[in-house]
Order: C-alpha cells, then structure tokens, then sequence
C-alpha cells in the first residue's frame, strides 16, 4: 500500500499538479491585488464612490446586493482567463502545431534524390528507341 501510494506521489503529473496548484494560487492574489487596488479604485470613482466594492449598492430588507463586487470579481476573472489564454494556451498550442508539422515532414531517408544526368540521358535514350521501333513499323 505505501509503494503505491509512493509511485503514485511520485509520478511527473502529480508533480506537476502541485506546482500547477501553487502557482495558480500566487497568480490569482496578484490578480486580485491588482483588481482590488487598481480597477475597483478607478471604476469605483466613476461611480462616485470609494472602490468598485462599495459602488452599486442596492439596500434589500435589512441586507444588500453588492454589484459593485460582482463587477470586480468579473473583472478579476477576464483578466486570469486573458493571461491563462495568452501565456499558456497560445504558446502551448504553437509548440503543438510546430511538433505536428515537424512530425509530418518526410525523413532524409525517404526523400528521393533528383535523378543524375546519366539516368535522364539513359531514359531519354531509351524512350527514343522505343519510339523509333514503334514509329518505323506504323510507317
């Protein structure tokens, strides 16, 4: 039991989860840092307000709906997908279409060589010949 669980732990994807895992963690407080600090300051201004967070505000009953905060969450979501999309998927699929077409190209072995000038020669003289026997008989 603990040997499995030993390659399992062990195996490059599980790794590279965790690191996936963390990594994301840190992205995702920089961008909300910079959702919170930067977007909802400015955006919150345009509405009159202190931050994005207290704009937009809507009393219901003794609580209330807080679109200001919906917004800067949607803000911080097309900002992660924006940087997922072009830090990571374009690349990654540019190093998938590169491998595609280098996995299509013929190898040097199955390329054939151009004929030499003495094999064009040989051919020529023999369709030559074989046009004069069949030419001379119709004749």
């Amino acid at each position: 039991m603990i040997k499995g669980f030993k390659e399992f732990i062990l195996r490059g994807n599980v790794i590279d989860l965790a690191v996936a895992v963390v990594i994301g963690a840190a992205f995702t407080a920089v961008v909300t840092s910079i959702v919170a600090n930067i977007f909802t300051p400015i955006l919150g201004q345009l509405a009159n307000a202190k931050d994005l967070e207290s704009a937009f505000r809507i009393p219901v009953g003794d609580g209330e709906i807080k679109l200001g905060a919906v917004l800067a969450s949607i803000i911080q979501f097309v900002i992660i997908a924006a940087v997922v999309y072009f830090v990571f998927v374009v690349p990654v699929n540019h190093l998938k279409k590169v491998a595609f077409l280098k996995k299509q190209q013929p190898t040097p072995e199955t390329v054939t060589a151009p004929p030499s000038e003495a094999e064009l020669l040989t051919e020529i003289r023999d369709l030559l010949a074989k046009q004069q026997s069949t030419g001379t008989h119709g004749a």
